[in-house]
């Protein structure tokens, strides 16, 4: 089973910073857990292409400046912290494609892999702290899932650029084997563009068809 942030629980009211501190890390310290993996995805939305996962250790005492969620940054500044990341930090990445969605569903699927950085770092965490409800199973250390945790932990904040970096080259190397969907403007989201493309040519090997629009015929659902 899932270990899951019940729905009333006071860590989804609580009030959260705009920035993402070190705390939830230095709490994990306090009672013995050293050192600490943050871990998050990109990816669980669009219509194709993976869900990729990344965990990151970062040092204490070089920490990069800039660290928010992914999505509250610009591609240029994903692309600087992401290097400033990979030259300070522990980090691994993995990836769950999508045939592995299609069978498993997009949250297994995305749990999946973020199991899978965690495991792939080569310095073990004590424990892992993970963006969302889901706890991942079969972690090598305890875990503490936290809602919006991108905008909380600099570890989470750090994998989820990490995660969304590789996820935009991934689907821009993608575009030029697949150039009739557009994927480097759309990383695989669903947009005119995209469903234009789909409608066109039918899907290729990227498209997630357990999602709608998708049937699993390949043809775009009546909307």
């Amino acid at each position: 089973m899932l270990t899951r942030t019940p729905p009333d629980s006071p860590m989804l009211f609580e009030e959260v910073p705009l920035v993402p501190d070190f705390s939830l890390e230095l709490t994990a310290r306090k009672a013995g857990h050293w050192p600490v993996a943050g871990t998050d995805e990109a990816g669980r939305g669009p219509l194709a292409g993976p869900v990729v996962a990344a965990a990151v250790i970062l040092d204490p005492d070089n920490i990069p400046d800039g660290l928010n969620d992914s999505k509250q940054l610009t591609a240029a500044q994903r692309e600087n912290l992401f290097e400033a990341i990979l030259a300070t930090a522990e980090v691994s990445i993995a990836a769950s494609g999508p045939r592995h969605i299609d069978e498993r569903n997009i949250l297994r699927a995305s749990l999946d892999a973020m199991r899978r950085a965690v495991a792939g770092l080569s310095l073990t965490p004590a424990y892992v702290l993970t963006d969302g409800r889901d706890v991942p199973l079969g972690l090598c250390c305890p875990g503490k899932a936290v809602i919006r945790g991108d905008a909380r932990s600099v570890s989470i904040a750090a994998a989820s650029i990490i995660a969304k970096v590789t996820r935009d080259r991934m689907m821009a190397r993608a575009h030029h084997v697949f150039p009739a969907y557009g994927f480097a403007n759309h990383a695989g989201y669903g947009t005119p563009q995209h469903r234009a493309g789909i409608d066109t040519h039918g899907p290729c090997l990227l498209h997630r068809m357990s999602f709608r629009p998708l049937k699993k015929d390949g043809v775009l659902a009546e909307e």
